[in-house]
């Protein structure tokens, strides 16, 4: 069984969808589902502080274990008690194992059987990880849920490629099961296969036998959606995939932070998400909100006055202008993408919010059609 520390709670689930609430205790604290982790690749989620967060009320972030790693290095972090301390966060904290970074520079790795050779994108030093190796940069990172090492095939990719991910991946899983030993650590597997139904549930079935042989994973991540395949086809796949994985732990679909995906995959029974889609637009100078996404270099906004979204409470909803906020992008002031981050989390969160209150009621299949009926669902 999982780690004692670690454990799902479910309180809720729709009654038309597969939608679900439920509540994943970690040492740091309750995460509710479903919900979205802001990303804070290198210890810091851009342009934003730690209180900022709190405000926001952000519940878990991610960092990633392949860029700390390199700079400022694990052993530097776990010398100052861990990411927790080195970034003065008391909430949960989720590290990507950095297989995604690894394996999307292809043209500098060196793959075998039992690991990874790798160029730094930094300085060009070369590194070696096996799944060993990777259990240990995240036991010193000491994130709360970490991930296990696999191999993520680029889209598009051919089917033997994809295939023999899926099979490494599963080994490289049992072998982080058997690595990390930490029980204040939840170490979820992840899930591979592209676009290929069968793929990914022999992925499944792979990861489900060595679930049964371990002690157990915490959880279970979907990895390699969201790499450049249509919309429609993760969807159509992704259903098949959420409802093949165990009920009673988490379920963690990477790199989606799309609104109208996010509810439509919430529909679908996932309970986690990250993306760097809310600080990466903000910094491009959009923001979300009811009336679809907003470009801020719009000459429409030079001189209106009223405020970014009137159905958002966020402190920049509340205290800016739409003028003001243009001023600021087009003059390149760094507070822009303070304030426009600010926004687009707390839009994504109070949706979170929401999404959770609908299940609970049993509604979110109304929920989600009057969302996708809604000047929202636009430009997404």
């Amino acid at each position: 069984m999982p780690s004692a520390h670690f454990g799902l709670k479910l309180l809720a689930s729709d009654l038309i969808t597969a939608a679900r609430r439920a509540v994943f205790n970690t040492p740091h604290g309750q995460i509710e589902t479903p919900n979205f982790m802001p990303v804070g690749t290198q210890a810091t989620v851009k342009a934003l502080t730690s209180d900022q967060l709190h405000e926001l009320g952000v519940s878990i972030l991610l960092a990633n274990t392949y860029h700390l790693y390199l700079r400022p290095g694990s052993d530097l972090i776990a010398q100052a008690g861990g990411l927790h301390s080195f970034m003065n966060w008391d909430r949960p904290i989720l590290t990507d194992s950095g297989g995604f970074q690894i394996f999307s520079l292809a043209s500098t790795l060196k793959l075998d059987k039992d690991g990874v050779s790798f160029a730094s994108i930094i300085d060009g030093s070369r590194h070696r990880w096996t799944p060993e190796d990777n259990m240990h940069v995240q036991n010193q990172l000491g994130a709360d849920i970490i991930m296990q090492l696999d191999e993520c095939p680029p889209y598009p990719a051919e089917r033997e490629q994809i295939a023999n991910a899926v099979r490494r991946s599963a080994n490289w899983a049992s072998r982080c099961r058997a690595a990390q030993t930490n029980p204040k650590q939840a170490l979820f597997a992840i899930n591979q296969g592209g676009v290929y139904t069968d793929l990914r549930q022999e992925s499944i079935a792979r990861l489900l036998e060595h679930d049964a042989e371990s002690s157990g994973f915490e959880g279970f991540a979907i990895g390699g959606y969201s790499v450049g395949e249509p919309h429609a086809v993760m969807i159509e796949s992704l259903a098949e995939v959420a409802q093949a994985l165990p009920t009673d732990r988490p379920r963690y679909l990477m790199g989606v932070g799309n609104p109208t995906s996010l509810l439509r995959c919430i529909a679908l029974g996932i309970d986690l998400f990250d993306c760097v889609l809310p600080t990466r637009t903000a910094r491009m100078g959009s923001a979300f909100s009811s009336q679809g996404r907003l470009n801020l270099r719009n000459s429409r906004f030079a001189r209106d006055l009223d405020a970014l979204d009137e159905d958002c409470s966020c402190s920049t909803c509340s205290n800016y202008s739409r003028a003001y906020l243009r001023h600021l992008v087009m003059s390149k002031e760094i507070l822009a993408s303070v304030l426009l981050s600010m926004h687009n989390l707390h839009y994504l969160l109070q949706l979170m919010h929401h999404c959770q209150s609908a299940i609970a009621e049993g509604r979110y299949a109304a929920f989600l059609a009057d969302w996708l009926n809604s000047p929202a669902a636009n430009d997404y």
